[in-house]
């Protein structure tokens, strides 16, 4: 999601967020994901920021250094989230972005603990956070290049192991109504509310992005509390899960800050924007623009024709996303091994 710090009404900003909201594609299938990555690269010039970054398996070591900002950097020592936890599972491990800033990674553990308590649920189910070297994405995503973005699933973890076909293929239903106005009440519970209330009040986080009919459900129900209101954004899409948002880490002086959002809860008239035509029937493009890698900030077009060490390229994953269940259960095993056996293994600082 691309915002530019603008002063201008907030008819302008919505139209600058609708132009740039990333695709609402972020949970296909592993056969769909092949099929669109192909559809990508057949249209890509050899030059392209998305080709160089998506094609890259392994992260740099070293220490954690950002370069650019959400929807225009990298990410240097990038650190895996394990695939799962007490709390959390990681869906589609064989798209290879798990990784993310140090302090996304711990913030992610620590949510899911909090997420659990505060929902009833016995856990969440973790999207996209970033490549191994963050930049932009062959599919799904505009932002998630700095390691600081991460999708959240709408959906309960569920109280037992999940299958490797599951962790692959299963998708979660948009909470929204068929005229995608408001919130369908089959759908939508008090548990939903709950958790987005439980991620804006992290002092971590800087934005939360939803659906505008989720936004407006959430206006509608947060009584008399609402200060948490003002970090939760309306964007297109984003009706089946939610996208968290870190703050620039401290000592990351690379990292470029977004510009804070208006002041109030954001219930008002600069809400009704996001139900009207143009904006409700927007489609976004299969297969995005080409970002060429020369536009990049340097540091990443250095970091993305970096050689993989051998010490991190003898443990890295498979590019290739599954095509079958063998293939997505030995990737989900792989990553499985590498973590904790009961407990989640822990970001370093």
């Amino acid at each position: 999601m691309r915002l530019f710090p603008l002063k201008n009404s907030w008819r302008i900003v919505a139209i600058v967020c609708a132009l740039h909201a990333e695709p609402a594609r972020a949970q296909e299938t592993a056969a769909e994901e092949v099929e669109l990555r192909a559809e990508v690269l057949r249209v890509l010039p050899v030059d392209s920021a998305r080709r160089a970054f998506g094609e890259v398996t392994a992260p740099t070591s070293g220490e954690a250094e950002i370069s650019g900002q959400y929807w225009d950097g990298c990410l240097r020592g990038a650190v895996e989230l394990p695939a799962s936890g007490e709390h959390w599972q990681v869906m589609r491990p064989s798209r290879n972005r798990a990784w993310g800033h140090p302090a996304m990674i711990r913030f992610l553990e620590k949510f899911a603990d909090q997420a659990a308590k505060a929902t009833g649920w016995r856990g969440i189910l973790i999207g996209d956070v970033s490549q191994p070297r963050g930049g932009p994405m062959l599919t799904g995503h505009a932002s998630h290049q700095i390691g600081l973005d991460a999708d959240i699933y709408l959906l309960p973890m569920p109280n037992r192991a999940m299958t490797n076909e599951e962790i692959e293929n299963l998708k979660s239903p948009s909470l929204l109504r068929a005229d995608r106005r408001d919130v369908d009440p089959k759908v939508y519970a008090p548990a939903h509310l709950a958790l987005l209330r439980e991620a804006a009040r992290q002092p971590e986080v800087e934005r939360v992005f939803v659906n505008a009919g989720i936004k407006r459900a959430l206006c509608r129900d947060a009584e008399s509390d609402r200060e948490w209101l003002a970090k939760i954004r309306p964007v297109i899409g984003h009706d089946y899960h939610f996208h968290i948002r870190l703050y620039c880490p401290p000592g990351q002086a690379g990292c470029k800050e977004q510009e804070p959002p208006a002041s109030g809860d954001g219930c008002g008239k600069e809400l009704d924007y996001w139900f009207s035509p143009g904006i409700l029937a927007a489609k976004p493009s299969r297969t995005g623009t080409s970002i060429s890698l020369r536009s990049m900030p340097a540091p990443c077009q250095q970091l993305a024709r970096e050689s993989t060490p051998a010490s991190i390229a003898s443990v890295s994953h498979d590019a290739s996303v599954a095509t079958a269940a063998g293939a997505s259960a030995h990737r989900h095993t792989k990553a499985t091994s590498r973590s904790a056996p009961a407990k989640s293994k822990k970001a370093k600082s």
